[in-house]
């Protein structure tokens, strides 16, 4: 993948880097959240961050335990404990064994088709899940829209949510107090700032989000779906704005069914399958692959697409 320019990369390179670690041998079980060794890929050699990454993803895979039983009330709960009627779990590995490298100035978009761990390794990119498995290193400041109204409270204005959803970047209020002029501007809600949040549309609800984004001038700035429900004049808004931050040398990391905008926005893209990243390269290639996986797929009928389903597995 490209790198910044020179500049840019040298002063994040002077940050210290944002680290997690859970398992380092990648594929050893480590206690109750461990993975198999044939989940994680076990043997794989570790990857390092090198002086011009931003983001490195190595050997990261990610279980969710989903319960086979649904346990209505404490009472219960305290009813199976005492008598030893453990419920029992299925195992669903949202990400397996992803490798990833993103250098400062990147801009990557990652496809795929809904469920295939797209928004998953946003949020632990983004810290919000820590990984089963792997190791995550993050250099600069973060500016994650991974969810609508993730980081709002229903119950609160909107320019209360701009100094909460600011707190959480970690910006002073003093420091929002400066940007809140520009937030509203931006946002164009200043009819509607002082109502509660409950009461936004989810298109006011992803205007507030990127517009606090917008201003806390990230180093990385990752982006879900979120947009895609803004009306077309404010998707052009925000467009313009994320190309602003790539001609200044910030990161981009865009989840998106939208795959034109892909297009425009991101020099590489990673397609991402069943938890895997299965192919990465020039976006205009990884979209041109996916689009014809898609449609060879909605050509088969239903048996044909248990047959391929089982020969992948």
């Amino acid at each position: 993948m490209n790198g910044a320019d020179g500049a840019n990369g040298a002063i994040q390179a002077e940050r210290a880097p944002k680290v997690y670690n859970r398992n380092p041998g990648f594929g050893a079980r480590g206690g109750r959240f461990g993975a198999t060794a044939g989940d994680t890929g076990r043997g794989a050699p570790a990857l390092e961050p090198g002086p011009d990454d931003a983001v490195l993803v190595s050997g990261v895979s990610l279980r969710y335990r989903m319960p086979t039983e649904r346990i209505t009330s404490l009472k219960e709960q305290v009813i199976r404990t005492i008598t030893r009627r453990t419920v029992g779990y299925n195992e669903f590995w949202a990400l397996r064994n992803i490798n990833l490298r993103i250098k400062f100035g990147d801009s990557l978009a990652l496809v795929g088709r809904n469920g295939a761990g797209k928004s998953s390794l946003l949020k632990v990119i983004a810290r919000v899940i820590v990984p089963t498995s792997g190791r995550v290193v993050v250099r600069g400041n973060v500016a994650p829209i991974i969810e609508l109204g993730a980081g709002f409270h229903p119950e609160l204005t909107g320019r209360e949510n701009i100094f909460l959803n600011g707190a959480m970047l970690g910006f002073s209020e003093d420091a929002m107090k400066r940007k809140f002029d520009s937030i509203v501007d931006f946002s164009e809600l200043e009819a509607f700032i002082d109502s509660p949040l409950r009461t936004y549309s989810s298109g006011m609800t992803a205007r507030l989000a990127f517009a606090v984004a917008a201003e806390a001038d990230p180093n990385l700035l990752i982006i879900d779906e979120v947009l895609s429900v803004g009306d077309e004049a404010f998707q052009k808004k925000c467009q313009a704005r994320m190309l602003s931050f790539r001609e200044r040398g910030c990161t981009i990391l865009y989840v998106t069914h939208a795959l034109e905008m892909a297009h425009q926005l991101c020099d590489r893209a990673v397609w991402i399958e069943e938890g895997r990243a299965i192919y990465s390269g020039p976006t205009q290639k990884v979209v041109s692959l996916f689009r014809e996986s898609m449609e060879f797929e909605t050509s088969l009928s239903a048996t044909q697409k248990r047959q391929v389903v089982q020969v992948q597995r």
